[in-house]
């Protein structure tokens, strides 16, 4: 057999790689034909055919280019650009798009009530409040409608959602009649809509599509045998959150704080289940689980038998890449509907114009109530008819959906946590995001627990690397700071372990208030009213100290407060600040001695070393000015 002998002078070509459009193809073609091909091909004229093979190799290659980038392109989140693509990935990180903004507003709510004459006294029949259910519907004047976030009970009061009580009319002996009250409540602008699904026998993943338009939210979907089923983010959470009345039936124990508590949290499984997402035509898309039991697995497994059977004919797969065990999993990712009707009641609205002007949300266009049983019916229906509602403010918040850049920002953003909590800040955030009907959360700071050092005898104190002390304290009726009751602790626990690392380990902790007084002394400027020029400071001064104003650790800082009283009109010069310790609880101070003398250091007063909070609680009484004359 002969061989050929390859020659070792082949010539190597010179490729580029880094020309990608049409004519940077072409002219590269030409330049490499020209060079490796003199004799066979040296007429580069339009008319000559071999043109025509040589254009089409750079037309393909220049689409070919264009696919590749445009691949390549898209499978990264923050250089992608079709919708499509940056939903699914929005989605993948755990980020929700929204396809329109709603507005939102607080509603001034009333309604009347009887008067009762008790030991010679006149005051309010509580007896005929309401509640006015969440989902109720008001209208705007301008056209956009308007439904409640929360219920609003006027029978309930407290700091944070206060009933305010007015006389409305005088008998004919000028006794009081009636009274008007006055609740505040949050309201976003939508309307509420609902469809109906007829399903057949039960399907895996079963999928169905809402065909309207600015979607906002899903508020419930309930099949014909009168089961609701409840959203989750995956389909794999199989636990929601769920509250019900802070009541002598569901809590015995905690039912004495529902004053400041309404509503307890409670963790229940939810094996009817589904989940939403937004397609790029705006539609809604909901699915539901693959199981088909009625029976949740979840009550099944685990089983120690179970593990490491990866598939049905028992074949243990535990040397694989992935761990088979069944632990932490579910074979169904919640029920799926069949044989049934399911209605699904939507909230759609939103976009600017739903920006109403203020004043103009005044009319009932849906409203559902409760009273409490055997009440004069004549005089119950009157009550009713006297509800109102209004805007005192400008509806905000409304406009269009995220844009290509908002889902790419937002998405980003929300996959550092994936809605965990990992820092100090993000358990300071999500405990004041408690919400208020389960206990309202005003202050909270969190810093390293310490431990005793094992290596020495002595009591030194090493930062705990396993658990934080999570310091909190609420507000009461009076608006004052105040230790945080079992019940709202209770919900908190409940609520922050859903978003707890699983290594961290939260001591929920009392912070210390520390009551003080002030006094000061200026000098005015003369033609300037004393008095007034007094008055003026002591505002400014209850402004300055306004507890919303202030958190736990804050320091003071007595530069602060001479340049706030210098800077008002008609003050000559600050004589004096001193503050002084208040404290006792039958005085209505807190029980803690603080020496203010010993804390104070190059102007600034130091809170102590155990977290807490400075409060002026009475300005009235515990501001006290003097004008010094010379």
């Amino acid at each position: 057999m002969a061989y050929s002998k390859v020659s070792n002078k082949t010539q190597d070509k010179d490729v580029k790689y880094l020309n990608k459009d049409f004519n940077s193809y072409k002219n590269q073609l030409m330049e490499f034909a020209e060079v490796y091909f003199p004799d066979n091909f040296n007429d580069f004229s339009e008319g000559n055919p071999g043109m025509m093979f040589l254009e089409m190799a750079a037309y393909v290659g220049d689409v070919l280019s264009f696919y590749t980038d445009t691949q390549l392109r898209e499978s990264f989140l923050s250089l992608a650009q079709e919708k499509e693509n940056l939903y699914n990935m929005a989605y993948a990180m755990g980020y929700k798009p929204k396809v329109t903004a709603a507005s939102n507003v607080d509603l001034d709510i009333f309604q009347l009530v009887p008067s009762k004459l008790s030991n010679g006294i006149y005051s309010p029949d509580f007896n005929y409040t309401l509640k006015i259910s969440e989902n109720s519907i008001f209208n705007s004047t301008e056209g956009p409608k308007f439904y409640l976030n929360n219920q609003v009970n006027f029978n309930f009061s407290s700091s944070f959602n206060p009933t305010d009580i007015s006389i409305y009319s005088y008998d004919d002996s000028n006794n009081p009649a009636y009274y008007l009250l006055k609740k505040t409540s949050k309201a976003i602008s939508g309307e509420v809509k609902s469809q109906t699904f007829t399903v057949g026998s039960a399907e895996r993943f079963k999928t169905l599509e809402l065909f309207d338009n600015n979607i906002i939210s899903i508020e419930s979907i309930i099949d014909s045998e009168g089961n609701n089923w409840n959203e989750v983010p995956y389909l794999a959470q199989d636990t929601i959150f769920n509250e019900v009345e802070n009541t002598e039936v569901n809590d015995s124990e905690l039912k004495q704080y529902n004053g400041q508590t309404p509503f307890l949290l409670k963790l229940t499984k939810a094996t009817r289940r589904f989940i939403t997402r937004f397609k790029t035509n705006n539609q809604l898309e909901i699915q539901f689980g693959a199981g088909t039991s009625d029976k949740a697995d979840e009550q099944i497994i685990p089983n120690p038998d179970n593990i490491g059977l990866g598939i049905s004919d028992g074949r243990s797969t535990l040397d694989t890449a992935y761990d088979p065990s069944n632990f932490l999993h579910t074979k169904t990712y919640g029920q799926a509907p069949a044989n049934t009707t399911l209605t699904v009641t939507y909230i759609v609205g939103g976009g600017l114009e739903s920006n109403v002007q203020s004043n103009t949300i005044t009319e009932i266009d849906t409203i559902s109530t409760i009273n409490k049983p055997n009440l004069n019916n004549g005089l119950l229906n009157y009550i009713k008819s006297s509800i109102a509602v209004n805007n005192p403010e400008t509806a905000t918040g409304g406009g269009a959906g995220d844009s290509i850049e908002d889902i790419r920002l937002n998405a980003m953003a929300n996959f550092s946590t994936q809605q965990r909590t990992v820092t100090k800040e993000d358990y300071i955030i999500r405990t004041l995001s408690l919400p208020p009907r389960f206990g309202r959360v005003a202050k909270a700071y969190i810093t390293q627990d310490d431990q005793i050092s094992p290596l020495t005898t002595e009591l030194d104190n090493i930062p705990n690397p396993l658990a934080l002390n999570l310091y909190t304290l609420g507000y009461d009726s009076n608006k004052n700071l105040s230790t945080l009751n079992k019940a709202t602790k209770t919900n908190l626990v409940t609520y922050l372990e859903q978003y707890r690392m699983l290594t961290d380990a939260i001591n929920i902790k009392d912070a210390f208030v520390i009551n003080f007084e002030l006094d000061f002394e200026i000098t005015t400027f003369k033609n300037y009213n004393n008095n007034e020029v007094l008055l003026e400071c002591i505002s400014e001064l209850k402004d300055y100290f306004d507890i919303d104003k202030w958190q736990i650790n804050q320091p003071i800082i007595i530069s602060e407060i001479s340049n706030l009283l210098a800077g008002i009109k008609g003050v000559q010069t600050v004589e004096k600040i001193e503050l002084k310790n208040r404290n006792g609880l039958s005085l209505g101070y807190s029980q803690y001695k603080y020496d203010f003398k010993g804390a104070t250091k190059n102007g600034v007063i130091y809170p102590s070393l155990d977290p807490s909070i400075f409060e002026l609680k009475s300005p009235n009484t515990d501001i006290n000015g003097r004008v010094t004359t010379y």
